[in-house]
């Protein structure tokens, strides 16, 4: 408000200053001294007239506009602690586990329901998807017309071969094309034999194989030799063929198989090599680099991701209040303060924040805080921030973990708490948004009470011109009125024409 009313009184006092030299110019102009300047007579009494409210909104738009912009930077920071809080609030950072493998070609990832132990586990093979390579043919050879059915683990399609699409690249060409595909790619391989059409599942797993029959054929040169039926293998082995044509057969260059493992000797099968099912809460994601080979598969605390999550969380609060102490700051040398200085809205969440920060969770006797997990306040209590002890954090974690998990619970541990009190100042309606309706309504009166001062301006100014040119027209008059009366008669210092005789 003060420096609304410095822009003011400022304004003021030029005005008045205009004013004396616009009241000299009429004295000038009255005189005969001077021409009077009309245009900077009328700009003059124009401005000193409107100065002072010209002033005043101007400052007030300012200060408008500063304010928004601190409470748009209080806001991001506030919205930026409260997606670090997000798993600190609702136990998932908390809950995760690490899993690691002491061979290759297991890659495991622990998630959600997993459990801290050991497993043993042995691969035996990996998942695979079938593969089918047909018999040679010439490559530009028309095969016949008819229809092809191909079929993957319980899907189906048609496939209509006409005149269009008879050679072997054709076929291929349609299987792919084909809109209700089952899960099959095709392509053409050329070896010094001929050209080979190959079939592959795209999905992995014993019961994903790949079944061919044709119906309707018609000028056959090969396209009713395209048959061919797989058979699954007993208890995720690999799977068989049989060709219906047994002098151009099919061959399977990879067989259609589950993986199989053992978890703690426990037999176990995939159709995939993404295991999700086997042990709770984590996927083993297998390669061939694991068959043959039994390996240690640990499950335990992931300390390093916890450490950073509440590490972050640590860091944006600091940023949050550095911003509140920024806005709310005071420069003695200067005697400038922030854009939020005493504003009662900045006080109310610095003092929310700050209870929620110096607050224990649990029963008194073994109440959980920061400051006994390696965070604790600066020095300086009007500071406000934290300070990380790492090496007392990392042992909090490893040697108490229960204690930080009850500090950072999902009922009324500091993350919830902090995450209800952010949503209230930022949401739609809370205590920010609530400020900023009000900044907003007040910056379009301003706007409108700007232009209504202008177009009394204008009017002003018309008004003025008016005036002070029949002014200027009246003065001018009066003085070639008394120049050629003096002339007449004569002045207190010569004689006129009429005492001369002339």
């Amino acid at each position: 408000m003060s420096t609304i009313t410095t822009s003011v009184n400022s304004a003021t006092a030029n005005a008045q200053n205009l004013v004396q030299q616009a009241a000299q110019s009429i004295i000038s102009g009255s005189t005969g001294n001077s021409a009077m300047d009309v245009a900077s007579l009328v700009s003059v009494l124009v401005n000193a007239k409107t100065a002072g409210q010209t002033a005043a909104l101007k400052a007030k738009q300012t200060s408008d506009s500063t304010t928004l912009s601190a409470f748009g930077a209080l806001s991001s920071a506030l919205t930026a602690l409260q997606a670090a809080i997000k798993n600190l609030s609702d136990g998932t950072t908390l809950s995760t586990f690490a899993a690691t493998a002491s061979g290759k070609g297991l890659d495991p990832v622990a998630g959600a329901g997993a459990v801290a132990g050991s497993y043993a586990i042995e691969v035996k093979q990996i998942a695979a998807s079938q593969s089918l390579s047909s018999a040679a043919f010439d490559a530009t050879a028309r095969l016949g017309t008819g229809k092809l059915t191909l079929q993957v683990g319980g899907k189906s399609m048609d496939v209509t071969i006409d005149s269009s699409n008879n050679t072997l690249s054709g076929i291929a060409n349609a299987i792919n094309k084909a809109s209700n595909n089952p899960g099959v790619t095709a392509t053409i391989v050329t070896g010094t034999g001929g050209a080979h059409l190959v079939l592959r599942s795209a999905a992995t797993g014993a019961a994903n194989t790949i079944n061919v029959s044709t119906s309707g054929v018609a000028d056959d040169n090969g396209l009713s030799s395209l048959g061919v039926s797989s058979t699954p293998g007993a208890n995720g082995a690999g799977s068989t063929i049989v060709s219906s044509d047994t002098n151009k057969a099919w061959r399977q260059s990879e067989a259609a198989q589950d993986a199989l493992f053992t978890v703690g000797g426990i037999e176990a099968s995939s159709a995939t090599n993404a295991v999700a099912t086997a042990i709770a809460g984590v996927t083993m994601n297998l390669s061939s680099a694991a068959v043959g080979t039994t390996q240690t598969l640990t499950i335990a605390t992931d300390t390093a991701a916890r450490n950073t999550a509440i590490t972050n969380f640590a860091n944006l609060y600091n940023t949050v209040v550095t911003t509140i102490n920024s806005l709310s700051s005071y420069d003695k040398t200067s005697k400038t303060g922030g854009a939020l200085l005493g504003d009662s809205t900045l006080t109310t969440i610095k003092n929310s924040l700050a209870s929620i920060i110096g607050s224990g969770v649990g029963p008194k006797g073994s109440m959980a805080t920061l400051g006994a997990i390696g965070i604790s306040l600066k020095g300086d209590p009007a500071d406000g921030t934290l300070v990380i002890d790492s090496k007392k954090l990392t042992a909090s974690l490893t040697n108490n973990p229960a204690q930080v998990a009850t500090l950072f619970n999902s009922t009324d541990g500091i993350g919830v708490k902090l995450n209800r009190s952010i949503t209230d100042f930022v949401k739609t309606g809370g205590l920010i948004d609530t400020r900023n309706t009000a900044l907003n309504a007040d910056l379009k009166s301003i706007t409108a009470q700007q232009t209504t001062l202008a177009n009394y301006s204008a009017q002003l100014t018309k008004q003025y011109q008016n005036q002070f040119t029949a002014l200027n027209t009246l003065m001018a008059t009066m003085n070639n009125n008394s120049q050629y009366l003096t002339a007449l008669f004569g002045g207190s210092k010569s004689a006129g024409a009429l005492a001369t005789n002339k």
